[in-house]
């Protein structure tokens, strides 16, 4: 049986990785990013000692590289805290506007970079080990389209779902940035620098959002805020390339990100017997096996049936809805965090990666349509940015929006 590739997630005792193993996760679904495949945990794995170090001494944690093809907030497995930063650029002229842009990007280019290889001058983040960040910056369609952007054709808002109660003052943005982090310090202390550096270029803070993963065993898929593990459906790289990252030419190494705030009702869900919870989602709570199969990472056959003909994962069923069965194979890169913002909200940072968010809107639409979990689930805030393609070293985000 085809079986689906796990969700990387940052190693309890981190070491460099390769591109093999950042590139990319991603399923098809609003919140199949968060039930049963999206982005909620830290997978650990076992290293073998480093030779100079004392026996079974865990090996030296290295930095993650800001520099290269791709954005490292997208690539790198995710890390356990997480701040994403909406600003707006006010507008003046479109030639004054380009130009605050540039001084944005660069100055965000410049703050990311020296607090990614640890050489920020400040002395909170002494901390005598290297940092561990991870960051992506993307551009919202309203300023793309303002200011002329060389930004893949697909960028643009998403239109109004069934059932939204979207903030607008939680929502949109004309410049995303997304912070991840080993652990709350560094990542509070760099999102005070790098907003303090963009407010300084022009632009405006719009709103903030903090999220977390739960620390995991090795191994082990974590759970979101319902109970069930999470992180089990993901593309291979081949998919990815197909379905998130862009076509050959000046958007190749950017992608879209669709973020959606999504509270969920842990108390209402909770109160469901455990087999009704099992059919809302289309898999077992104990192990995440879906129902047609016998082990966790199986591919869920959404039309197998019970001898009565009936559908053994049902038909509003979380995961049959927004199985990638349904869109042509099309696949979403899923890393999304759980909030906790108080008792009474509480729930999922959906982030997800695509080629084209068209995607997201059929499986939103289909969601909204029929889900069994919509009872339990409130989308409250929303946004969509261009990731943009990695910086070189020496060079600055946003280069290929110019030309």
């Amino acid at each position: 049986m085809h079986t689906e590739p796990g969700n990387p997630q940052e190693p309890a005792r981190p070491a460099a990785t390769g591109l093999g193993r950042r590139a990319v996760l991603a399923a098809g679904a609003v919140l199949a990013a968060g039930i049963g495949a999206a982005a909620e945990a830290v997978t650990s794995t076992i290293l073998a000692p480093d030779r100079g170090s004392p026996a079974g001494a865990p090996p030296p944690v290295s930095s993650i590289p800001f520099h290269g093809p791709r954005q490292a907030g997208v690539t790198e497995p995710q890390l356990p805290s997480a701040q994403l930063l909406s600003f707006d650029l006010p507008p003046t002229t479109a030639a004054a506007d380009r130009e605050a842009l540039r001084a944005v990007l660069d100055a965000l280019t410049r703050t990311l970079s020296t607090a990614a290889a640890g050489t920020l001058p400040d002395s909170r983040l002494r901390t005598g080990a290297p940092t561990r960040l991870a960051s992506l910056v993307g551009v919202g369609p309203q300023l793309a389209s303002r200011l002329g952007l060389n930004v893949p054709a697909e960028l643009a808002d998403l239109p109004p779902y069934s059932g939204d109660r979207l903030d607008p003052t939680r929502s949109n943005g004309d410049l995303l940035v997304h912070l991840c982090a080993a652990d709350r310090w560094t990542l509070t202390v760099v999102a005070e620098l790098a907003t303090t550096a963009a407010k300084a270029a022009g632009i405006v803070p719009r709103w903030t959002q903090s999220g977390f993963l739960p620390h995991a065993l090795p191994g082990v898929t974590p759970r979101n805020l319902f109970g069930f593990k999470d992180g089990t459906a993901n593309p291979d790289d081949a998919a990815a390339q197909q379905w998130v990252w862009g076509p050959p030419g000046p958007h190749e190494n950017g992608t879209i990100l669709v973020y959606r705030r999504i509270r969920m009702d842990t108390g209402g869900f909770a109160a469901l017997p455990e087999d009704r919870q099992n059919l809302v989602i289309g898999r077992r709570a104990g192990d995440g096996v879906p129902l047609t199969g016998t082990a966790e990472h199986d591919d869920p056959d959404i039309y197998a049936k019970h001898p009565d003909g009936s559908y053994i994962i049902p038909a509003t069923s979380h995961v049959r809805l927004s199985s990638p069965r349904l869109d042509g194979g099309a696949r979403m890169l899923r890393r999304s965090y759980s909030y906790d913002d108080g008792l009474n909200d509480r729930g999922l940072l959906f982030c997800a990666f695509m080629r084209d968010p068209a995607l997201f809107t059929r499986v939103q639409n289909r969601l909204t349509e029929r889900d069994a979990l919509a009872p339990f689930i409130e989308h409250q805030a929303s946004a969509v940015a261009y990731v943009l393609p990695g910086a070189a070293p020496g060079g600055t985000l946003g280069e290929q929006l110019w030309t």
